[in-house]
């Protein structure tokens, strides 16, 4: 299992983001991922719309999961309509 940093922009709204974010947790776990540390980073302007929203509301995830799962991930996280965006990060141990 490899350290991978989750950077994830959900919509502002309260029901939104709360449907996103466990969402997020729910498909990370479905896939045997370790949550080590979640961590919100609050609301932002975001450089350019996303799914009409000017605004988003980012939070950091440091997880520990099998390479070969990140693509399953990914393909979840796109289906989502809560997520606005999200990034993959391998971290050097």
């Amino acid at each position: 299992m490899r350290k991978y940093e989750l950077m994830v922009i959900f919509p502002i709204e309260e029901e939104k983001f709360k449907t996103g974010i466990e969402g997020v947790r729910g498909g990370l776990s479905e896939f045997g991922a370790d949550i080590e540390k979640e961590e919100p980073f609050g609301d932002r302007e975001l450089c350019y719309l996303i799914k009409k929203q000017s605004r988003g509301r980012y939070v950091l995830f440091n997880i520990r999961v099998n390479p070969a799962k990140i693509i399953d991930i990914d393909g979840r996280f796109k289906l989502n309509q809560n997520v606005l965006k999200f990034l993959f990060v391998r971290v050097d141990e």
